[in-house]
């Protein structure tokens, strides 16, 4: 795995899992083709808990073996950690056609993982994501950084990367597969807010 080059965090004082009914393990993933970002909390109650983050870094090459990359670390973090669910970024669609496939790829690499160790996916706009971290849904990296980090209780600012996977994670536990007390389905989203 090369999330190390990113700065893997792995916090030792993080809750052990004990009562399943009380604690949900959640792996929110930031996908990209050069640079996916990971971060792993707990959610107990209405805590959230820390547990680890980091970037997999994928050589320059062919686009198959990227993307390998991309789905071998990631279920070596999967194994790991062993969360109980996955939160992962929806793909915007960009100015380049072409750059919208290829992050697409990546996205589909990090559900494969995913889902071929049998965990269930919450999906997530980056407009959903930032609206439930920062209170905006046109939030700046900046922001998420900060926000994720005071959320968390973080000694330093995660990388933009990392930050924006942790991000998810917190997106899903207050609201992703029944975890939050918020009821989405049926409203629709308006300038980063729910109508």
């Amino acid at each position: 795995m090369r999330s190390a080059e990113c700065g893997v965090r792995n916090d030792p004082s993080a809750p052990p899992l004990g009562n399943p009914q009380s604690t949900v393990r959640i792996l929110g993933v930031d996908p990209g083709l050069r640079v996916t970002g990971f971060g792993v909390l707990d959610k107990q109650g209405q805590q959230l808990h820390y547990v680890a983050s980091g970037c997999i870094k994928t050589p320059d090459g062919e686009l198959p073996e990227r993307l390998k990359v991309i789905l071998n670390s990631l279920s070596e973090v999967i194994a790991l950690h062993q969360p109980d669910q996955v939160a992962v970024e929806k793909v915007f669609v960009n100015v380049n056609p072409q750059s919208t496939l290829l992050l697409g790829q990546a996205r589909g690499a990090a559900i494969c993982a995913a889902v071929l160790a049998n965990l269930p996916v919450g999906e997530y706009t980056a407009l959903q994501v930032k609206q439930a971290v920062v209170g905006n849904g046109h939030a700046a990296k900046e922001q998420v950084q900060l926000m994720v980090q005071r959320l968390l209780k973080l000694s330093g600012t995660p990388s933009p990367d990392a930050a924006d996977a942790l991000a998810c994670a917190i997106c899903h536990a207050h609201g992703g597969l029944g975890l939050g007390a918020l009821e989405t389905r049926g409203f629709s989203v308006k300038k980063g807010r729910l109508i």
